[in-house]
Order: C-alpha cells, then sequence, then structure tokens
C-alpha cells in the first residue's frame, strides 16, 4: 500500500519515517511522494585517464572517480550522455516496516534527466543520503543547482517489520552514507 500525503505526515510525526532537515511540506509534500532536493558532492568519472571498468580488477573503483563540490549558486553542468552519482540534501531513514521507492520527475525527464538507473528501492531499516544516479539522455547540457528539487519518494507499508532490516544486514554496503558513494561491487565478485 502506498502511502497517502496525510499518512506520510503521520508517518513523520510517529518517527517511522526521518527526513532531515524537515521537510517543507508546502514545497515538498506531493499527494503520495515527497520531493528531495539535490545535494552539493558529485562522483565523476575519469574517462580520459581510464579506458574501461574491470570488474575483476584489484583497483578500487574510487580511483577512477572524482569528487566535485559546487556551492549554493554554482552550477554542476551535466553533459549529454554522461553519467555522475549524486545525493539528495536530505537524508532518510525508514522504521523497519517502511519501504520507499526513489522516482524520477517528469519536469526533469521531459528534458532529459534522469535520476535513476536500477536502484529505486530503499530497504526496511535504511538510513543515510540517496545516492542519486543522474544521467543526461538529452543532447544539450543541464546546469544543475544544489537545493533544487531533484526526485521524489513514496513510501509502502509492509505487512510487518522485516527480521534484517538493511542497517543489521551482513554485507550492506551503504548504510549511513552522507556523499555519494562509488560501486562497492567489487566486494562481490573478487
Amino acid at each position: 500500500m502506498v502511502l497517502s500525503d496525510r499518512d506520510i505526515k503521520r508517518y513523520i510525526t510517529a518517527g517511522k519515517i526521518k527526513i532531515r532537515p524537515e521537510l517543507d511540506y508546502e514545497t515538498q509534500l506531493g499527494s503520495c511522494s515527497v520531493d528531495l532536493r539535490l545535494g552539493d558532492t558529485f562522483m565523476v568519472f575519469e574517462h580520459s585517464r581510464f579506458a574501461y571498468i574491470d570488474l575483476r580488477a584489484s583497483a578500487d573503483l574510487t580511483e577512477i572517480m572524482r569528487e566535485i563540490k559546487i556551492g549554493k549558486d554554482e552550477p554542476f553542468i551535466l553533459q549529454p550522455r554522461q553519467f555522475v552519482l549524486a545525493t539528495t540534501l536530505e537524508s532518510l531513514e525508514l522504521d523497519t516496516d517502511i519501504l520507499a521507492r526513489l522516482e524520477g520527475r517528469s519536469s526533469l525527464g521531459r528534458i532529459g534527466i534522469i535520476v535513476h538507473g536500477t536502484a529505486s528501492v530503499f530497504d526496511p531499516g535504511w538510513q543515510g543520503n540517496a545516492t542519486l544516479e543522474l544521467g543526461n539522455l538529452g543532447i544539450m547540457p543541464v546546469a544543475l543547482y544544489m537545493g533544487m528539487k531533484i526526485c521524489s519518494f513514496t513510501f509502502e507499508q509492509l505487512s510487518s517489520p522485516v527480521d534484517t532490516p538493511y542497517f543489521a544486514k551482513k554485507g550492506q554496503k551503504y548504510t549511513g552514507q552522507t556523499k555519494p558513494l562509488p560501486s562497492r561491487i567489487l566486494d562481490e565478485v573478487r
């Protein structure tokens, strides 16, 4: 069951969904979702220094990415066909019986900006700033700014609390993140 606006507010008040900094309900709450804003940190691939990604290589994927921080009014220019990681300005914490889904925004999709490629589900017990898989499918560069509404989250009530929340899972990779983290898939393929 997807939560309505009134249930989202009720769950936030009860502490089952925690979002920091606090939402501005007037501008960030939709009928059945909340809009989250773009943070200030991006991870970009150093494609001019590395020819390809080898998932069996011993190199850490952090070596092929570079962190870029932008200021409050400084744009990050997302080039056509570029793929970068970013995070939401808000952090999100989910109770053990709540699942969240990251959704793109139609207004950005209409100019070619996607906010996730595959990672849209946030398991019960998630804690941290959501990583965005930003891509520009369009033919024109797009300026993105810290604090702009970048994505929406919907929330679903599970039939019961999970036995093992995300933060307690053996091998979980991303709980508590505050900035975009490169893929940790090498932990699986080595």
